[in-house]
This record gives structure tokens, sequence and C-alpha cells, in this order.
């Protein structure tokens, strides 16, 4: 089914998932669905890597992690924070190096201080590679780390991968 893209979420300059000039990261890109998920998109390399191509289990918790915690993002005026307190994930199969991976989140409890969300990483074909779920704690940012948005370049940057929607 083909979803709207609503609007696209910030990345930052050093964040193994998102940030866009860490040698290592991921480069995802997170873009806000007409319904209500969160998805991103990044294309690994080798250096991902665990058995030769295919992506390191703990790189795909990472991205499955961070892309369900973002959700949380989705619809709020202010800005809203969540800290992973505990996260899970089953891995359905292999997940290879090559191509563009999907990655969709979705907030599934939210009340109050702690959230749950749920998510999947989908291959090329659409077929499902991992399920994670998870709780986080709603937290002011200024608690969790400090953080300068200039200085961590925390905003909206053009990717290859930007589009006005995408089919899951």
């Amino acid at each position: 089914m083909h979803h709207r893209v609503v609007r696209k979420q910030p990345n930052s300059k050093s964040c193994l998932v998102c940030g866009m000039k860490n040698p290592y990261g991921l480069k995802g890109a997170f873009y806000e669905l007409d319904n209500g998920e969160l998805l991103c998109t990044f294309r690994p390399v080798d250096d991902h890597q665990s058995y030769p191509g295919r992506l390191h289990g703990g790189i795909a918790a990472a991205i499955l992690d961070e892309t369900i915690g973002r959700a949380i993002m989705m619809g709020n005026e202010e800005e809203v924070w969540g800290v992973t307190a505990e996260f899970t994930i089953r891995y359905v199969q292999p997940i290879p190096l090559e191509g563009t991976l999907r990655v969709v989140g979705r907030i599934t409890k939210a009340g109050g201080r702690v959230f749950e969300g749920s998510g999947e990483i989908l291959l090329e074909d659409g077929s499902v590679a991992a399920e994670g779920r998870g709780r986080y704690i709603r937290m002011p940012l200024d608690r969790i780390a400090e953080f300068d948005r200039e200085e961590q370049e925390w905003q909206v940057v053009r990717h290859p991968d930007d589009r006005e929607g995408f089919d899951l």
C-alpha cells in the first residue's frame, strides 16, 4: 500500500543511526507517513556486516530501536524525546548488506511518562527480516544529554531516498 510522507524528521551530525557525518553511521532518513507510522530508509555498507554479506544483528537492533523510539515525535508540537528502557528483537531472516532497507515503527501505547512501540525491518521485496518491541521513557532533552542543535547539525537534510510517498 502506498503512503504519503507528511513530514521528514531531522538528522544529526554524529549519531550512529542518523548522523550524516559519522563515517560508520547508517545515515538513516526518517519519514512520518500519513498512516501514523514512521519509516526509516538506509543502505548498509560492508562496515555494518557480521557474517559476510549480512547486516550485524546489533546494527539491526539499533536502527529498529531508533525508529520505534522516534515515532513518539510524530504529531507533537513540542519536541518529545524517548530513552529506551527495554527492547526486544526477533530475527526472522538474514538481512543482506546490499540494497535499501526500510524500517517501520509505530507507537502502540502512549500514556504518562512511559510509551511502547513496535516495528519491523523490511527487505526490498517487502518481507519482514526482523521485528522489535520496546518501552521508552519520555524525558526532556536537557536531562538526557548536553545537546547543542547547531553543533550537532540537528536539521532536516536532503537524502537520496527523499520522495513524496513510499509503498509498504
